[in-house]
């Protein structure tokens, strides 16, 4: 599993190893607080336990997606439903959290934003 974490603009070489899981997109645990990234491996759960043991807080982390082909991202997975955050589905419901996101995402995988 080729799980990178990242918190400078990704290398070349970083994002072919997390492409190699998925080989369209990339799973990511995003730290809002601390603005980096984790992304690579099969489940957004294997990035969001590295963000945990490199000591972020868990109501920090969200999941995302990265497609390096559309320079998209995308907002649905399991560690988002949060009862106690106000989100209740797979998807990042609050369009400011998304934004931010988006912001990490672009900055440290060298993307360019598309609305």
């Amino acid at each position: 599993m080729n799980v990178h974490l990242i918190n400078q603009k990704a290398t070349p070489q970083q994002m072919r190893e997390m492409l190699q899981s998925l080989e369209s997109y990339i799973k990511l645990a995003v730290d809002i607080e601390r603005k980096v990234i984790v992304g690579g491996g099969i489940l957004h759960a294997d990035c969001e336990s590295l963000l945990l043991e490199d000591g972020s807080e868990q109501e920090n982390i969200w999941g995302a997606d990265w497609l390096p082909s559309t320079q998209q991202v995308t907002y649905e997975s399991l560690i988002n439903i949060r009862p106690r955050q106000k989100n209740f589905a797979l998807e990042i419901e609050n369009p400011k959290l998304k934004q931010l996101i988006k912001k990490i995402v672009i900055k440290l995988s060298g993307g360019v934003a598309h609305e």
